[in-house]
């Protein structure tokens, strides 16, 4: 009797460790290639952003969650099929929340690294953005990058725009941000900033009487896309293919013309 026993709790222990180790498999492959099928059946794409980016991520008036990188995941998601569902979180938690499966993407101007290559799959980029030379609107000094030799860059110490400022032969004048280094230019205290190209884009949508123009921009462009998890495939060549029907139906440039007055999705 005892041996029979035995026996039986040994069938059962072999089956709950075969049930066990096949949901396992279940639950690996939902996370990876089958994302797309799960996102499908759920209804819902699961997006991370901080909702305090404007002009890419933020609240309106009315407290609605609005901006460039919202309405395109928005649009992804509707050509999906599915419903964009946002969780906001500061940026240092938004690739976590992925690594951890709480969400399916991040839509937060997340910039494609080789670093992150090897940890993420990227969808094809929607943002490009590149260095900018900014000045004001009657200087006739500088041209280009090498007349900043000599001149006043109003940039923050820290930034890699300060820096190559700096490298330039340039003297930096310490700011804030980019409006104090808008204040110094058009006051006359500085002679020029180094920016992305979309931080004037969106302060000139902002402020159109300001009067700061750019002179030059740099070759080396930026993209941001949407991130995934390595190895969803399905999911990333889903994301591509909407983005291409958003560009190609006009979508992309118009959502970058109604956040910044131009259009930042296309590359030069």
């Amino acid at each position: 009797m005892k041996k029979w026993i035995k026996v039986a709790t040994l069938a059962v222990a072999g089956f709950t460790l075969f049930a066990c180790s096949t949901n396992s498999k279940t639950a690996s492959n939902r996370s990876s290639d089958d994302a797309l099928a799960s996102i499908k059946q759920a209804g819902v794409l699961k997006v991370g952003t901080e909702g305090t980016y404007s002009p890419y991520s933020y609240h309106d008036e009315q407290g609605k969650l609005v901006g460039y990188d919202v309405e395109v995941a928005e649009k992804v998601a509707e050509k999906l099929g599915v419903k964009a569902e946002f969780t906001e979180t500061k940026w240092d938690s938004l690739l976590a929340a992925l690594d951890a499966g709480r969400i399916d993407t991040v839509a937060n101007q997340v910039g494609v690294t080789d670093e992150r290559k090897e940890k993420y799959d990227f969808s094809t980029p929607y943002t490009y953005t590149y260095g900018a030379l900014i000045v004001k609107g009657d200087n006739q000094e500088i041209n280009n990058f090498q007349d900043i030799k000599g001149k006043r860059a109003a940039n923050t110490t820290t930034s890699n725009y300060g820096k190559s400022a700096v490298s330039y032969g340039a003297t930096l004048v310490p700011v804030d941000g980019f409006a104090q280094s808008v204040e110094l230019i058009t006051s006359g205290r500085a002679d020029l900033t180094l920016n992305a190209n979309i931080a004037f884009l969106d302060y000139k949508k902002q402020h159109p009487d300001a009067d700061i123009k750019i002179v030059a921009e740099d070759d080396q462009q930026e993209a941001s896309a949407l991130p995934v998890k390595k190895g969803e495939e399905k999911l990333v060549k889903a994301i591509d293919a909407a983005l291409a029907e958003l560009e190609k139906d006009g979508t992309l440039s118009e959502l970058s013309i109604k956040y910044f007055g131009s259009d930042i999705s296309k590359a030069k």
